[in-house]
C-alpha cells in the first residue's frame, strides 16, 4: 500500500479524519512554537498602508486570521484551499472572531489559481508546498498573481530532518521515515527552492532556517505524532500494534521528562520581478 499525504487527499477522508485535521491545524496555530515561526515573517506581508494578501493552501485559515488581526496590518486577505470542509471551518472561525469583513476563504486549486495576473501585493504559502502534487506549478501560480515588486513567501519544513528519539535507534529511524512518507508528498522541497525561484521570475530576497526542538516535554510534536501516526498504518509501512507501541513510547517520554523531537523549518522571502 502506498503512502498518501492526508492533506493532499483530504477530500477523500471521512468526517472524523477531517475533524482531526481541523483540530490539528487550529491547535498548531495556537502553539507558541508554531506561532513564533509565522510571526517572524508576517511583518513582511503586513503593509501599514493596506494591500491585498493571498494565502495559498490556507487550510482552516488560521494564518490569514492571525495576519489580519495584527496591529500593523491594514489590508485584506483571501485564503484558498482545495478542501470545502477546511474553507467552511475557516469562514466560521473568521465570523466567530469578528474578522469576516477583512478575510475571506474560497475553494480553489493552488496549481490553477482563479485570479488575474498581479492581483495581490503579497502571496504566501505556509506549510503547503510539502503537500502538493506539483510544487513548481504552485510556485509559478503564486508568482503570476503577485504584482511586480510584491512579495512571495514560502514557509515549510524540511521533513526529511524530522526525528523522534527512541531507545531502539534502528526502529526509531524507520518509524521517522514512515511517518514522514505517510504525511508529506514533498518532504525535501525547501532544499529545491533556491534553484526553482529564478526561472519563475522570483528573486530571492531573504531566507533563514529554524530548528524546532522539544526536549523533555512535547506539545507541537505530540500533536503531530498523534494526528499523523495513524497514516503510517494506512500506508502499510507498520502495523497498528507497532505504531501504537511507538506512540506510547513517545507519551511515556513526555510523562517522565525524557522526550526529544526535532525538525528544521525554513522561511523563504522572494520579490516578484
Amino acid at each position: 500500500m502506498q503512502a498518501r499525504d492526508p492533506h493532499r487527499y483530504v477530500n477523500e477522508l471521512d468526517g472524523d479524519a477531517i475533524a482531526r485535521l481541523v483540530a490539528r491545524l487550529e491547535g498548531r496555530a495556537k502553539d507558541r512554537v508554531f506561532a513564533r515561526l509565522f510571526d517572524q515573517y508576517a511583518g513582511e506581508l503586513a503593509a501599514p498602508s493596506g494591500g491585498r494578501v493571498l494565502e495559498v493552501g490556507c487550510g482552516t485559515g488560521a494564518m490569514s486570521r492571525f495576519l489580519v488581526g495584527r496591529d500593523d496590518f491594514r489590508g485584506t486577505a483571501v485564503g484558498v484551499d482545495h478542501s470545502p470542509a477546511f474553507v467552511e471551518a475557516g469562514t466560521r472561525f473568521a465570523a466567530d472572531e469578528g474578522l469576516a469583513d477583512r478575510v475571506r476563504f474560497r475553494v480553489g486549486d493552488a496549481h490553477r489559481l482563479d485570479f488575474p495576473d498581479a492581483s495581490f501585493d503579497a502571496v504566501f504559502a505556509h506549510t503547503l508546498v510539502s503537500h502538493v502534487a506539483d510544487p513548481r506549478a504552485v510556485l509559478s501560480e503564486m508568482a503570476r498573481v503577485t504584482r511586480p515588486g510584491g512579495t512571495v513567501a514560502v514557509f515549510d519544513g524540511d521533513y526529511a530532518s524530522m526525528t523522534y528519539a527512541h531507545p531502539d535507534h534502528g526502529l526509531g529511524a524507520r518509524m521517522d521515515a514512515a511517518l514522514v512518507a505517510a504525511s508529506f508528498n514533498n518532504p525535501r522541497i525547501m532544499r529545491d527552492l533556491p534553484r526553482l525561484l529564478p526561472a519563475l521570475g522570483l528573486r530571492l530576497r531573504r531566507a533563514w532556517g529554524d530548528a524546532v526542538t522539544e526536549i523533555g516535554q512535547g506539545s507541537y510534536f505530540r500533536s503531530f505524532a498523534e494526528t499523523y501516526a495513524p497514516y503510517i498504518v494506512r500506508s502499510g509501512a507498520f502495523g497498528k500494534d507497532a505504531v501504537d507501541a511507538w506512540l506510547e513510547t513517545q507519551r511515556a517520554a513526555m510523562r517522565d521528562g525524557t522526550f526529544f523531537a526535532a525538525c528544521i523549518y525554513y522561511t523563504v522571502l522572494a520579490t516578484r520581478e
